[in-house]
């Protein structure tokens, strides 16, 4: 057996849903592409997208001595509508990645698991190896080397679809000196679909394959400091972290299976908590509640802003007295979140 197929069938061992093989160089569009984004000012406050971006732009750069990156999907699809809670104005919409467990950390720990088999499989056959592991956090753009590897095709959302997986899965990479035989590039699928763009509540999608953040809800309630511009705040709805509504619009999600991980399982108490709760969080209360999530990366105030927002979308006037208690807040931003909301009930 080839050390390619024993990696494939290593890397469903070790609990990747599929793993693909593309050269660091297969993606000969992506800075002009990345150029682009940016000179738009389409990344709003994500400055370090404009940093390092000959590394980002181009794989090869980032790491001449690499000869093939593997591409992993790792599914965490979720046993439950994610749009359900949409309608539940006094609950809380967080994003399905988030309801349990940071996937940083679980992703690149299969990774290492699988690298490290690779380096002692190739010294094995009397060759040598080296590896570096990636996975959201350094300047590689995932969702390209996902395509050009074959795990998916970038959709009209911008994120990586699969035939296999649907909508639901997170992206690792490892690079390696290694030459592996590559898998060939993913095909789009999208036809004349448009149920992503359509449902997108902020209008984030300028045209189709093109991503604006600056209105991206998931950017928005994570990324984005300070205020939200009034006039893209009742778009938010109930969602105070992340949005999933263009993924969870994607017909091809019929092939969506349920996360086999009980890392990605969603927690109880983050499936649709109340909102009033969670506006009650103080910063211990809320480290506590979300220790181990990547909801503790934003902070208690970013939090409690979106909160806010959504306690001022709800309608329910039963909710102001929540806010009202919060138009005092130490943070800035959280009392002029407080303050738009309960102007929005009284």
């Amino acid at each position: 057996m080839s050390l390619k197929r024993k990696l494939v069938a290593e890397a469903a061992e070790v609990g990747f849903a599929s793993c693909k093989v593309c050269r660091p160089g297969d993606v000969p569009q992506l800075a002009e592409r990345l150029a682009a984004f940016l000179e738009a000012g389409r990344h709003g406050q994500m400055s370090w997208m404009a940093e390092r971006t000959h590394w980002r732009g181009d794989p090869k750069a980032l790491w001449p001595e690499a000869r093939s990156v593997i591409m992993l999907a790792e599914n965490y699809g979720p046993s439950h509508d994610p749009m359900a809670v949409l309608e539940q104005r006094d609950r809380a919409a967080i994003s399905v990645y988030a309801h349990n467990r940071d996937y940083h950390d679980v992703v690149k720990k299969r990774l290492k698991r699988l690298g490290r088999w690779l380096i002692a499989e190739a010294e094995r056959e009397g060759g040598g190896a080296e590896i570096k592991v990636f996975v959201d956090t350094a300047p590689v753009m995932e969702k390209p080397l996902g395509q050009a590897a074959g795990l998916g095709w970038q959709g009209k959302h911008t994120n990586l679809v699969s035939r296999e997986l649907g909508s639901w899965f997170f992206l690792g990479a490892i690079f390696t000196t290694l030459e592996l035989e590559p898998d060939g590039a993913e095909r789009d699928h999208c036809g004349s679909c448009r149920a992503c763009l359509d449902v997108c509540p902020t209008d984030a999608f300028p045209a189709p394959y093109q991503l604006d953040a600056r209105r991206c809800i998931s950017y928005l309630t994570i990324e984005h400091h300070g205020p939200v511009d009034e006039a893209l705040r009742p778009g938010l709805g109930n969602r105070i972290y992340g949005c999933d509504d263009c993924l969870a619009a994607c017909p091809w999600n019929k092939f969506a299976v349920e996360a086999q991980e009980m890392k990605y399982h969603a927690r109880e108490e983050l499936l649709a908590p109340k909102l009033t709760e969670l506006a009650a969080l103080d910063d211990a209360a809320f480290r506590a509640l979300f220790s181990g999530s990547p909801i503790k990366r934003i902070g208690r105030d970013r939090f409690v802003r979106n909160v806010c927002y959504a306690i001022g979308n709800s309608g329910d006037p039963a909710l102001r007295p929540a806010v009202q208690a919060l138009c005092e807040d130490a943070c800035e931003t959280v009392r002029d979140a407080a303050r738009w909301a309960a102007a929005r009930l009284a």
